[in-house]
């Protein structure tokens, strides 16, 4: 597992990561990447709240109504965090975790 940091441009309001060999919006490619594995905020990680709430759906959970709270928790992780664990060892860069 790799930690990859964020560059923050307050300017846009836009926060980035370097994932395989280019700068990505942590908010359209982390947040629904199968390898991101949480933010680091602090000296904890938090997991990323769209696996737990993709879990919950696989047991018979509203689908809807989860994933946007999971998007917008994960939103508001970014903001307080300063970095993503990305368990990519291989450098493959983005995968949907919504494909089957």
């Amino acid at each position: 597992m790799k930690t990859l940091e964020f560059h923050r441009d307050d300017c846009q309001d836009r926060v980035t990561v370097a994932c395989a060999g280019r700068e990505v919006s942590v908010y359209s490619y982390c947040g629904y990447c199968r390898h991101c594995a949480g933010v680091r905020v602090g000296r904890r990680t938090i997991p990323t709240p769209q696996r737990q709430a993709l879990s919950g759906v696989r047991q018979g959970a509203g689908l809807d109504e989860n994933l946007l709270n999971a998007a917008l928790m994960f939103n508001t992780l970014v903001r307080d965090g300063a970095a993503v664990e990305c368990e990519d060892d291989a450098g493959a860069g983005f995968s949907s975790m919504y494909r089957y």
